[in-house]
């Protein structure tokens, strides 16, 4: 009979599973490409860093969290700059069980995402809409005549074999063509460094 785990009270709750360092080399990204005005998937290589993050309070709004950032280079550019650099915040309000993503993407698109968590959950799906006053989406002025933000979604998955996939959907209405489009992005990344709590500046 196989030993129970057991497992502590994680004071990250279901952030706790993505603390370290990743790496992922299955990523496709389906986007519209304005040089050759045609939609097509791109293929690419990402690391993904998760760093524990002090207790931030609110009042009596307790958040505990992660800072975070995500870089992805498409195959045959791994030694040039990435296309796709990404910094943010994942937070998780354990009295309330909201799970936030707080992302700004080098674009010029700010991004707060919510959703529900409960502590060991191993699925997260953020959801934002443009306008909303707690869970929206901004972007700058040449994007938003151009590609205009309708809609975000996305999920970060725990996999039974430790592994961590994501899918990422941007809704988009194009100025080039006239119509909305889905902008998505997925890869699933292997943890390639475990960060200890106890050591700084990892």
């Amino acid at each position: 009979m196989a030993a129970k785990k057991i497992l502590g009270p994680q004071r990250l709750g279901p952030l706790t599973w993505l603390v370290g360092e990743w790496e992922g080399d299955t990523g496709v990204d389906l986007s519209y490409h304005n040089k050759d005005d045609e939609t097509s998937e791109t293929s690419y290589f990402e690391k993904a860093w998760f760093r524990p993050i002090p207790t931030q309070e609110n009042g009596k709004q307790t958040l505990e969290g992660v800072t975070y950032q995500m870089k992805a280079w498409r195959h045959g550019e791994e030694a040039m700059d990435p296309f796709h650099d990404e910094v943010g915040y994942l937070l998780w309000e354990k009295a309330t069980g909201q799970i936030m993503r707080v992302v700004v993407f080098g674009r010029g698109i700010a991004i707060l995402a919510g959703g529900d968590a409960k502590a060991r959950d191993r699925k997260l799906h953020f959801k934002a809409t443009p306008g909303d006053p707690s869970y929206g989406i901004l972007q700058n002025k040449y994007l938003m005549q151009r590609a205009e933000l309708k809609g975000f979604e996305s999920t970060f998955m725990i996999n039974a074999d430790g592994t961590f996939s994501y899918t990422s959907d941007l809704i988009l209405k194009l100025a080039a063509t006239g119509k909305t489009m889905h902008h998505t992005d997925r890869n699933t990344l292997h943890l390639v460094k475990k960060y200890h709590p106890g050591i700084e500046n990892q």
